[in-house]
């Protein structure tokens, strides 16, 4: 049987509040459990000591049996010195998608592409100019 320490969810619409429970892995989240340890309000400030309350010496009897702790109920394990969490690291999370690599990509050869035409206006222009002064020169010789 296959136990967890979890969050089940209880409080009104838009007012949560959760109980930190032993559970069977296979109930349901707000269902049967096995025993309660601990408590969380997220509505109250990160500061203050009441957001979790944790009873340790159950938690740390449950985890030595082979209960295994959610992410969640990990961090607050790792706050109140029962179990050391290993920092996680994900280099891949702030890199673009595949398609959103592409369309950067499109969108800075179009740029390239239109600085080009840019440069080569400008570059055009000035010959075409001096062209026609030499015409009018021409004109005024004869």
């Amino acid at each position: 049987m296959a136990i967890n320490i979890r969050l089940a969810r209880g409080g009104s619409k838009k007012r949560p509040y959760y109980k930190i429970v032993v559970a069977d892995a296979r109930s349901p989240r707000d269902g049967r459990f096995i025993e309660k340890i601990g408590n969380y309000n997220p509505l109250l400030a990160k500061d203050n000591e009441q957001r979790v309350q944790l009873d340790a010496d159950r938690a740390k009897h449950w985890l030595s049996v082979g209960a295994q702790p959610t992410d969640r109920v990990a961090r607050f394990l790792d706050q109140a010195g029962v179990l050391e969490r290993s920092a996680r690291n994900n280099p891949n999370k702030g890199k673009p998608g595949e398609k959103a690599t592409e369309r950067a990509e499109e969108r800075a050869t179009k740029a390239a592409e239109a600085a080009e035409a840019e440069a080569a206006a400008k570059a055009a222009p000035a010959v075409e100019a001096e062209a026609p002064a030499a015409a009018e020169t021409e004109e005024a010789a004869s």
